[in-house]
C-alpha cells in the first residue's frame, strides 16, 4: 500500500446525507493528513460543501450520481435497481476495483451488507460475513461480533467470527494474542446451546494462531471488559448492542433529572460538572460508531444512520486503521494458521 490512505464514502447515506458526511470527513481528514476521499453523489449538493471546507482542500474527488438507497428500502429492491449506479454501490465497487482502500457508509445496513456480498464477495473460508463493533467497557474497549448481519448459525461460524474479530483487535488494540469468549447464558460448561457448546470445544482444542480462548462470558461481561473479543450470532448481539445503547440513554436521564431536582443538587452537579463531562464522553456512542463488516474481500465499514459529524468520523478513523494495517491479509493469515479453517 502506498503510504496515502483512500476511502470511499457513500456521500448521499444515512439520515443527514452529504450534512454529515462532509463534515465528518473533514474531521478524520485532520486526524489523519495521510487520508484522501472519494466521494459518491450528487455534485450540486457536494462540491459547495467541500468547497467551503478548507480541512478538505486537494484531498477529495466527487464522483456524481443522483441516485441513492433510501433507509426504508429494501435489500433486493436497492440492489435491482441502485446495482451500478448508486452513490452507495459505487462506493463499494471503489473498493472492488483497487481505487479505494476502504468503504464508508451511514446508509440501509441490508442494503449495504448484500451490495458489499455481491460486489466484493465473501473471503475463502469463510461461511458468512459478520459485523463487528466496538464496546465500551470499564478497561476501553472490545470487539463485539455478530451485532445483526446474520440470524442464526452453527459451531464452524462461531469459530470463524473468533478468528475474524481477533484480527480486528490485533490491530485496533495491537495485541498478539486478544482473549476470545463465547457469550452465553452462564459461564459453566454444560449451559448454553448445542452450536455454542461445539464451538467452545472447537476453540478448546484447536491451536489457533493470534488468540486465546477464554471461555463462556455472560452479559455482565460485556460491560466489564472481561475478554477483548465477545462472540455471538446476528440476533443476539444486535438485541445486546441496542439495550446497551437504550441503558445509556436511560442513565444519562436519570443523572439530569436527578441534578436539576433541588438547589443542593444543581450545586452538587457544578462542582462535579467535570466527571460528570468525563462520563458523559465516556458513554457518547459517537466515540465508538462504526461496525465493520468483516468476512469480505475488501473493507467496508457502516456508520449509524442518525449519527452526526464526529460520529460519522469515527467510522472513518476505523476505516482507516483497517486499511493502513490490512486487516484482510490478517484475516487470511490467521485463517491460514487455524487447523479447524484452514483449506484443505
Amino acid at each position: 500500500m502506498s503510504n496515502r490512505v483512500r476511502i470511499s464514502l457513500d456521500a448521499m447515506g444515512g439520515d443527514h446525507g452529504p450534512a454529515t458526511v462532509v463534515p465528518g470527513a473533514a474531521l478524520a481528514r485532520e486526524r489523519h493528513p495521510d487520508m484522501t476521499f472519494l466521494m459518491f453523489g450528487d455534485e450540486a449538493i457536494l462540491a459547495p460543501l467541500v468547497a467551503a471546507e478548507p480541512r478538505l482542500k486537494d484531498c477529495v474527488e466527487i464522483r456524481h450520481t443522483t441516485v441513492s438507497v433510501a433507509m426504508d428500502d429494501k435489500p433486493s429492491q436497492a440492489v435491482r435497481q441502485g446495482r451500478g449506479k448508486s452513490s452507495m454501490w459505487q462506493a463499494v465497487q471503489a473498493v472492488r476495483d483497487g481505487q479505494a482502500e476502504a468503504c464508508v457508509s451511514a446508509g440501509n445496513t441490508g442494503a449495504l451488507m448484500a451490495m458489499s456480498k455481491i460486489c466484493l464477495k465473501t473471503m475463502s473460508g469463510i461461511e458468512r460475513p459478520a459485523i463487528a463493533c466496538l464496546w465500551p467497557t470499564v478497561r476501553g474497549e472490545s470487539v463485539v461480533l455478530d451485532v445483526g448481519a446474520t440470524i442464526g448459525t452453527d459451531a464452524e461460524h462461531l469459530v470463524e467470527m473468533a478468528v475474524m474479530g481477533s484480527a480486528m483487535a490485533r490491530i485496533v488494540f495491537d495485541l498478539d494474542r486478544p482473549t476470545v469468549g463465547l457469550l452465553n447464558v452462564g459461564t459453566e460448561e454444560m449451559k448454553g446451546n448445542e452450536a455454542v457448546k461445539e464451538a467452545a470445544r472447537l476453540l478448546r482444542e484447536m491451536d489457533a494462531a493470534g488468540l486465546t480462548y477464554h471461555g463462556f462470558v455472560e452479559g455482565t461481561d460485556l460491560g466489564k471488559g472481561t475478554v477483548d473479543v465477545v462472540v455471538t450470532e446476528g440476533f443476539t448481539g444486535n438485541i445486546a448492542l441496542k439495550t446497551a445503547e437504550g441503558t445509556a440513554k436511560q442513565i444519562g436521564a436519570y443523572l439530569r433529572s436527578a441534578m436539576t431536582r433541588t438547589l443542593s443538587a444543581k450545586i452538587g452537579a457544578f462542582f462535579a460538572r467535570h466527571a460528570f463531562k468525563a462520563l458523559k464522553d465516556k458513554m457518547n456512542p459517537s466515540r465508538a460508531n462504526g461496525g465493520v463488516f468483516l468476512g469480505l474481500e475488501g473493507i467496508v465499514v457502516k456508520s449509524h444512520g442518525s449519527e452526526n459529524a464526529q460520529g460519522f468520523a469515527a467510522a472513518i478513523d476505523l476505516a482507516h486503521d483497517m486499511a493502513r494495517h490490512d486487516m484482510i491479509r490478517t484475516i487470511r493469515e490467521m485463517l491460514d494458521q487455524t487447523p479447524a479453517l484452514a483449506p484443505a
